[in-house]
């Protein structure tokens, strides 16, 4: 069986830069962005998506034509769920952060009705997009995206960051081929642990379904979650019912297709632990464990950190503002409002 190539030296070197990464964002996290833009800066081509609190559009800045997707989040929806403080967290972070694998903030601003965050346009669509498309991927693609998320949880742990909200919807596949980790709401800055449910039912770690006070090793369940996905084109646990598929979370009812490789197998046998200080990623070792697992015995984590690696696949896009990648999505319409609506509980933003 041949063994990993990642060595312990190369994990010490690669935690020295992390510090250094570590100590950026730190600094960023208490500074203000200085950045000033407006919506009248930006032509709204189209709504590329929508989610929790808003539309998602592709937008072109005016003065330099480049693209950018728009999030807008709309003011009273944040605070009627109470979720004021989460959003501001969620623009700190994404302000704040800068790693490869992770999309970050060009800027923001706010009119009387809404919040908008511009950030890259990512053109090859999400993740979740191609495993509907092809219905699962091959080992080898599999392995090159699990890597990058490994590398992007590994940062976010280390800057004292929990996810929380790992799938393939919150994956984007840029043009040449490598990972952006978006959607931070769920995102926590954390020393300990945390209690709030929250996250994607099917790959909820047990700990966070029983109550229990949870840390990073959520966000290690996620990833074995994750790759049984990728390779089997479904999660290892489902079920209509909500009740029924928690039972199914903490009983670990789930069985490998018989086409995984083994390896690959064993490494998600190892992040679906039962409990979190079995986990694998949160051992005495760390992450160390991932990444020097065999299944991960001919990945060059250095290589693939300055995207230096051929990738096995890249989305077909004709141009910058291509959306072809992109579901067609139903367009609403911003309203415009003359009175400044919570203008107190958004005056940090």
């Amino acid at each position: 069986m041949a063994k990993s190539s990642y060595t312990s030296q190369q994990h010490q070197d690669h935690s020295r830069y992390l510090d250094i990464l570590k100590e950026d964002f730190e600094k960023k996290f208490q500074q203000c962005s200085d950045i000033k833009k407006s919506r009248e800066d930006f032509d709204t081509i189209k709504a590329i998506g929508n989610g929790a609190y808003g539309e998602v559009y592709l937008v072109r800045e005016k003065s330099s034509f480049s693209y950018h997707a728009m999030k807008v989040v709309e003011k009273k929806v944040v605070v009627e769920r109470k979720h004021v403080k989460h959003l501001l967290i969620e623009k700190k972070i994404l302000e704040s952060i800068k790693f490869p694998f992770l999309i970050n903030l060009d800027c923001s601003f706010k009119d009387n009705v809404y919040l908008y965050f511009i950030l890259p346009f990512i053109a090859g669509g999400e993740l979740f997009f191609y495993l509907q498309k092809y219905g699962n991927f091959c080992d080898e693609l599999s392995k090159f995206y699990a890597a990058q998320v490994v590398l992007a949880l590994e940062y976010l742990h280390h800057c004292h960051i929990i996810h929380r909200d790992i799938k393939p919807e919150n994956i984007l596949v840029a043009e040449n081929g490598f990972l952006k980790l978006v959607d931070y709401g769920f995102c926590k800055v954390i020393q300990k642990k945390t209690w709030t449910l929250c996250g994607t039912p099917e790959y909820l770690a047990p700990e966070v379904i029983l109550s229990k006070g949870y840390s990073y090793p959520v966000d290690w369940w996620a990833l074995g979650v994750l790759i049984f996905e990728m390779n089997a084109g479904f999660p290892p646990f489902f079920d209509s019912e909500p009740s029924k598929l928690y039972d199914k979370i903490i009983n670990n009812q789930y069985k490998c297709p018989d086409i995984f490789d083994g390896e690959c197998k064993n490494l998600i046998k190892s992040l679906l632990q039962l409990e979190p200080t079995k986990r694998l990623g949160s051992l005495k070792s760390g992450v160390y464990d991932i990444k020097s697992h065999r299944w991960f015995r001919d990945t060059e984590w250095s290589k693939l950190l300055h995207q230096e690696l051929e990738p096995p696949f890249k989305p077909v896009t004709s141009s910058a503002g291509d959306t072809s990648n992109f579901p067609d999505v139903p367009e609403h319409k911003l309203v415009s409002g003359e009175e400044c609506l919570y203008e107190k509980e958004f005056m940090d933003f």
